[in-house]
C-alpha cells in the first residue's frame, strides 16, 4: 500500500511538459489536405424520373435511373424534393455524384432484408465479409457527396433490430474466419444469417462529403468510413437509438474531418477503428490516422472512442472544443486488449466539457480481459482542459497491460467536480499530472482552532 502512495506522489509532482501543447499546425495541415468532392454541373430531379415521394410507392427504380444518368454524364447532382421516398433496396453510388435532399425530403429504406441482396463486400466489427448491402453504399468511388436539409431513415427498429439477439453464432464465425485467415471471398453471410448492415458505408473511396442531413433509425452503425480518405462529415443531426447505432466510424481511414455535429445516438458518437485481430495486424499499412473531431455536441453512450477494433493501429487523432448535452456512460474511452496488437498513439484531446458520466476518462489495454499474445502499444496521449460535472463511478482510469504498460500520458487542467472514485492507475509508465482536481478544490489549510484541547 505504501509503495502505491509513493508512486502517486511522484506522478503528481512531475512538471507538465510545456513542449507538448495542442498541435494546431498539424490540425491545419490535415484540414487543408482534405479535398471536397468536385461534382459536374449536370442535375436531375428524382421526381422527373417517376419518384412519387408519397411514402407508399417504391421509388428505388427512379433513384437507380438517376444514378445511371449521372454515370453516363460523368457525374452530377441528384435532387430529392420534399416528400417521403420509400426505397425497397439500397442506393449504390458511382463517382462524381451528389445526393441532395431538400428540406422536407426523407429517404426511408425498406426493412426487408431480401431487398439488400445480392451481397456486397463490406465489413462487420472489424472483419471483412460479404453481407447484406449497406443501405447507402459506395465501393471504389471518388468525389461523392450527401447533403441537404432532409432525413435518411434506416427503418432499423423492427426487423433489423430483431437480428441483434440472433447474431451470436454469425459474430463468432466472422472472428474465427478472421483468426484462421479464411479467404474473404469465402466469408459469405446475407440470407439465413443475422448480421445487420450499416446505414451508410464508403469503402475504398476518397473525396467524400456528408453534410447537414439528419440520420435516424439505423439498422447498425450509422456512417462507416472504411479504407477511405479525404473525408468531411459535418453539420449532421442524429436520432438513432437502435443497438450498435454508432454515429461516425472511421476505420482503416485517413485525413478525416468530423465537425459541428449534434449527436444523439444509442452507442458511440465517434468510434475510431482499424480492423480486428489477425486481419487488422496484417493490414498495418491501413492504420487510421490524421483524424480531426471538433465543435461537436455529444449525447449517447460514449463521446469519443478509440477501439476496440484497432489492430492496424490508430495515430494522430485530434479532438477539441466538444461538449455534452446529456448523460454519457464514458466521455473519453480508449479500449484495446491483448488479442488486438497494434497501437494507439499521438492522441491530443482538449477543451472538452462533460456533464454527467459514469467514467470521465477511461483508458484500458485490457478490454473485456481478453487475449494474451498480442498486447497493444498505448502511448503519447495528451489530455488537457477537460471538465466534468459528475462521474457516477470513476473520474480517471488508466489500465495498462502487465507486459506492455500504457506510456507517456500527460494530463493537464482536468476538473471533475464530483466522483464516487477518484483515480486508478495500473501498469503505467511516465504519467504526468498537472492541475488535476477531483472533487472539491482544496483551499489553503485551516489553522488549528483555539477550542481544540490537547
Amino acid at each position: 500500500m505504501g509503495i502505491r502512495i509513493i508512486a502517486i506522489l511522484l506522478i503528481s509532482f512531475t512538471a507538465f511538459p510545456q513542449q507538448n501543447p495542442f498541435p494546431t499546425d498539424s490540425v491545419d495541415a490535415i484540414v487543408s489536405r482534405i479535398q471536397l468532392p468536385k461534382i459536374p454541373n449536370y442535375t436531375i430531379l428524382v421526381s422527373k424520373l417517376g419518384a412519387k415521394g408519397d411514402s407508399i410507392s417504391n421509388d428505388k427504380p427512379a433513384f437507380d435511373k438517376a444514378m445511371k444518368l449521372c454515370q453516363k454524364k460523368k457525374g452530377g447532382t441528384i435532387i430529392v424534393p420534399k416528400g417521403i421516398y420509400t426505397l425497397n433496396g439500397p442506393i449504390h453510388f458511382v463517382s462524381n455524384v451528389k445526393l441532395q435532399l431538400e428540406k422536407g425530403a426523407k429517404i426511408r429504406f425498406s426493412d426487408n432484408p431480401n431487398h439488400y441482396l445480392p451481397m456486397v463486400l463490406t465489413s462487420w466489427e472489424g472483419t471483412m465479409i460479404y453481407n447484406y448491402s449497406p443501405l447507402i453504399y459506395a465501393n471504389n468511388c471518388s468525389n461523392i457527396s450527401i447533403t441537404g436539409e432532409g432525413t435518411i431513415d434506416g427503418e432499423g427498429h423492427n426487423i433489423w433490430n430483431s437480428f441483434k439477439s440472433k447474431e451470436g453464432a454469425d459474430k463468432k464465425l466472422t472472428r474465427e474466419m478472421n483468426h484462421t485467415n479464411v479467404p474473404i471471398n469465402d466469408r459469405r453471410f446475407g440470407a439465413g444469417h443475422f448480421l445487420r448492415p450499416q446505414l451508410i458505408q464508403f469503402l475504398e473511396c476518397k473525396n467524400i462529403l456528408v453534410e447537414n442531413v439528419t440520420i435516424e433509425d439505423s439498422p447498425f452503425w450509422c456512417i462507416h468510413l472504411l479504407k477511405s480518405e479525404s473525408i468531411t462529415v459535418r453539420g449532421l443531426k442524429y436520432n438513432a437509438f437502435n443497438a450498435n447505432n454508432d454515429g461516425v466510424d472511421p476505420e482503416y481511414s485517413k485525413d478525416v474531418l468530423i465537425e459541428n455535429i449534434d449527436f444523439n445516438n444509442a452507442d458511440d458518437n465517434v468510434a475510431i477503428k482499424a480492423g480486428r485481430d489477425h486481419e487488422g495486424r496484417a493490414n498495418s499499412d491501413f492504420s487510421s490516422q490524421n483524424i480531426v473531431v471538433r465543435n461537436c455536441r455529444f449525447k449517447g453512450l460514449h463521446g469519443v472512442v478509440l477501439g476496440s477494433e484497432m489492430s492496424a493501429g490508430i495515430k494522430n487523432i485530434y479532438v477539441e472544443n466538444c461538449k455534452t448535452t446529456g448523460y454519457l456512460k464514458r466521455g473519453i474511452y480508449f479500449k484495446t486488449n491483448a488479442d488486438r496488437g497494434g497501437f494507439i498513439k499521438n492522441i491530443f484531446i482538449r477543451n472538452i466539457q462533460l456533464d454527467e458520466v459514469e467514467d470521465c476518462i477511461y483508458i484500458t489495454a485490457n478490454y473485456m480481459g481478453e487475449g494474451a499474445d498480442f498486447p497493444s502499444e498505448v502511448s503519447d496521449i495528451y489530455l488537457s482542459d477537460i471538465s466534468c460535472t459528475k462521474a457516477r463511478e470513476t473520474a480517471l482510469i488508466i489500465q495498462g497491460y502487465p507486459l506492455k504498460k500504457v506510456r507517456n500520458v500527460f494530463l493537464n487542467n482536468i476538473e471533475v467536480k464530483s466522483a464516487k472514485n477518484g483515480m486508478t492507475l495500473q501498469h503505467t509508465e511516465n504519467v504526468t499530472v498537472n492541475e488535476v482536481i477531483i472533487g472539491q478544490k482544496a483551499t489553503i489549510p485551516t489553522s488549528v482552532s483555539n477550542s481544540v484541547k490537547h
